[in-house]
């Protein structure tokens, strides 16, 4: 298992040197993510469920703090490691996780619009039909992030009305057609592409589970959680950079509405529920817990980002500064599914629901 100081040296020599190339030049840091895999930062043996997910929450909060579209990215893996630690597959379990968990090998999610679908906001994109080798996918997946032809990444296609299959997927599965994603706003490091499946066999080995609307509701907790901790470290680095402007302009930044202190109160108390929520078991807690905090993190680092351009002034306005990077991340989190209107239309109903 991977310890503090070695994260902090991978971040320091591995990443940050790369943060600018990353952001500017949608360079995918592919080496840093399997380097942290070496490093220990994703194996589970001999660790309680409790222990990795605390692990792993800190892993993507410390990243994000240099750089959201690479913990961005390790969100995608640590989702995608999700899906076979909780599956009950074999093959996957025995032939595919060892390599995930150890640096040979990388994952992606590929469940935005399934997270989409059980909302109701969104028909399922991709349709299967069951055969004896296995299921027949079509359809097309807009983005999935964390992808290239040799990572697997996790999909949910629509059998029939009743029937809903979760399949693991190959980036070389023939018939597959990726194509690289580069127009956004920002993280376009983040190696997304739209997914094309022609007629894709995916074989019975490859199968997560076959009861995807039972599968999701056992899983979507710590695909939530894993979200959190974007946020946590965007919004502490914009603290930190507000602070370090506190002299700009003869000391004028005091006067400006929102200050260090408040943030980073907020900042604690929403730090302490990731971690709590950690360290709890998942199926103990309310899944509106979740929900409530990925909400309430999206509006803290948004508050956080714009009161850092504030603080800084003209040299924030810069394209390549690193406040105009977190603000552009933070808008990225605010549509991340399940994006701010997702998350509010699910507190609406859990307010119906009492």
């Amino acid at each position: 298992m991977g310890d503090v100081q070695v994260l902090q040296e991978l971040l320091q020599t591995g990443l940050k040197p790369l943060v600018k190339k990353i952001d500017a030049n949608a360079y995918y840091p592919r080496d840093f993510l399997l380097q942290l895999g070496k490093s220990g930062f994703f194996r589970s043996d001999n660790l309680s469920p409790q222990e990795v997910a605390l692990r792993e929450v800190k892993v993507v909060e410390e990243t994000a703090k240099y750089c959201m579209t690479t913990a961005f990215n390790i969100w995608c893996h640590l989702a995608s490691l999700t899906y076979i630690r909780s599956c009950t597959n074999t093959y996957l379990k025995e032939n595919i996780l060892p390599g995930l968990e150890n640096g040979e090998s990388l994952g992606a999610t590929g469940l935005s619009n399934p997270m989409k679908y059980y909302a109701g906001l969104e028909t399922l994109h991709l349709q299967a039909k069951r055969e004896e080798e296995g299921f027949r996918v079509s359809g097309t997946l807009p983005a999935v992030s964390n992808l290239d032809e040799n990572h697997w990444f996790g999909v949910i296609a629509q059998v029939n009305e009743q029937e809903r299959v979760m399949l693991y997927v190959h980036g070389q599965t023939p018939g597959l057609k990726m194509k690289e994603k580069l127009d956004y706003l920002g993280l376009n490091g983040s190696a997304t592409y739209a997914c094309h499946f022609d007629d894709v066999l995916i074989p019975n080995e490859w199968v997560i589970s076959e009861q995807a609307d039972t599968f999701v509701e056992e899983i979507r907790p710590t695909f939530v959680l894993y979200q959190i901790p974007l946020g946590l470290g965007v919004t502490a680095a914009s603290v930190e950079c507000i602070e370090k402007a506190s002299n700009k302009q003869g000391g004028s930044n005091q006067y400006v509405l929102i200050q260090p202190e408040e943030l980073k109160h907020e900042l604690k108390l929403l730090q302490n529920q990731a971690y709590h929520l950690a360290e709890a078991s998942v199926a103990s807690e309310n899944w509106r817990s979740f929900v409530q905090l990925r909400l309430q993190m999206v509006h803290l680092t948004s508050k956080a980002v714009h009161a850092a351009m504030i603080h800084q002034g003209s040299a924030g306005y810069l394209q390549n500064s690193a406040p105009s990077r977190r603000l552009r991340e933070s808008y990225f989190l605010v549509n991340l599914s399940p994006t701010v209107r997702h998350l509010e239309k699910m507190m609406s109903l859990f307010e119906v629901m009492k």
